[in-house]
């Protein structure tokens, strides 16, 4: 009972503390500017959270998210229009609704993999680029797509009354991010968390351990895509409103690219691909450089991270952070310092140095060979 009580512990409080301490700190120090790209900033390590779960936990490629979040501010501003709900119930209401189309993706995609799935969902997010030019977002019209071509402009969800400000909707926006954080964590340490390494390691063997390949992968598709509708909600209601030219399909490429190079399975990597997204473009502008450039910076990062460190800038700044901690804590013991598992140990003075054996069992060529006993050499 303590462990699991710890285990809760360890899951909700961490996310939950930097959220707290995000939303406290953070509004008093900067400006209303800065305030609004954070904001696009925790609304898109969501979206980032969401697409680690699916490739960097489960394994599927899945290039639709930045569709399923226009489809998540669409649904927002439609359903606020239609029956003005509160905004936590809204919120709620429009992560169902894109959990519901996750599934309708996830199940004729369960026959994809790959690079397959990758294109298709890349393909979704064009198409759905299409239509919203066509119809353009919810801004009070008649019909069913409640669009008024008359009113030209980007469309903003109604803030809550508690939350009108933008210091007060950035401590909202930071709080519901913790919460989906949460949420992700919950179930990466739970049984589909368990389920989903398994089918990543092999499908065959899943199977074979009675893992319901099929519903764990549904899950994961409805779990991404309830966290970026709920972010595209988010997002509607942020200070500019929507446009269709913030969902080009471009940018499904990109939040791949920073995904990777920040860190697929870590939920600090999805805060950090959130922080290149929006704030990196934001710098780019204050100090005159054409954004544009990131892209060449996002290309030649990802290909920097793929060939060094796979787990990403997160991964290896963990990996290295430990190595230090380990160091420091052997140098204080008056311990010397671990060498690499590959290092080879120096010679005594007038001997010569041991001779390396492969990974095959041989001895390396030079090496002298190893003396067997009378016994052996009788036989």
């Amino acid at each position: 009972m303590h462990g699991t009580t710890e285990q809760v512990r360890r899951v909700v409080g961490a996310p939950l503390a930097v959220a707290v301490t995000a939303a406290l700190v953070l509004p008093p120090v900067v400006g209303s500017y800065w305030l609004q790209i954070l904001t696009a900033a925790a609304v898109y390590s969501v979206v980032a959270l969401g697409l680690g779960i699916l490739y960097g936990r489960v394994g599927l490629i899945s290039m639709g998210q930045i569709a399923i979040l226009a489809i998540g501010g669409w649904t927002a501003l439609r359903l606020d229009q239609a029956f003005a709900l509160p905004f936590p119930l809204l919120l709620l209401a429009v992560g169902l609704v894109t959990a519901v189309v996750g599934v309708l993706i996830g199940l004729p995609a369960l026959r994809l993999s790959g690079l397959h799935l990758a294109l298709v969902t890349l393909m979704l997010a064009a198409a759905l680029t299409i239509v919203l030019t066509n119809a353009g977002f919810p801004n009070g019209g008649s019909g069913l797509l409640g669009h008024d071509p008359l009113k030209p402009g980007n469309v903003a969800l109604p803030r809550p009354y508690w939350a009108t400000t933008d210091e007060a909707y950035f401590r909202l926006t930071v709080l519901v991010c913790g919460l989906m954080f949460v949420l992700a964590l919950a179930h990466l340490h739970g049984r589909p968390g368990r389920a989903w390494a398994a089918i990543r390691q092999s499908e065959f063997a899943a199977r074979a351990a009675g893992i319901n390949v099929t519903l764990y992968k549904l899950v994961a598709f409805a779990l991404a895509c309830f966290m970026t509708g709920v972010a595209g909600g988010l997002l509607a209601a942020s200070s500019g409103g929507l446009s269709v030219y913030q969902f080009a399909a471009q940018e499904s490429i990109s939040l791949l690219a920073v995904v990777l190079m920040a860190g697929m399975g870590s939920p600090w990597g999805a805060v950090l691909a959130g922080v290149l997204m929006k704030v990196m473009p934001a710098v780019f502008d204050g100090l005159g450089v054409s954004s544009n450039l990131l892209l060449v910076l996002f290309g030649l990062g990802l290909v920097q991270t793929l060939v060094t460190s796979p787990g990403g800038i997160v991964g290896k700044l963990g990996h290295d952070l430990g190595r230090l901690r380990r160091t420091l804590r052997a140098r204080r013991a008056g311990a010397p310092a671990p060498e690499p598992p590959d290092a080879v140990p120096a010679a005594r003075p007038g001997t010569s140095p041991p001779a390396r054996v492969p990974d095959d069992g041989h001895p390396a060529a030079g090496a002298a060979p190893a003396v067997t006993s009378s016994r052996q050499g009788g036989r």
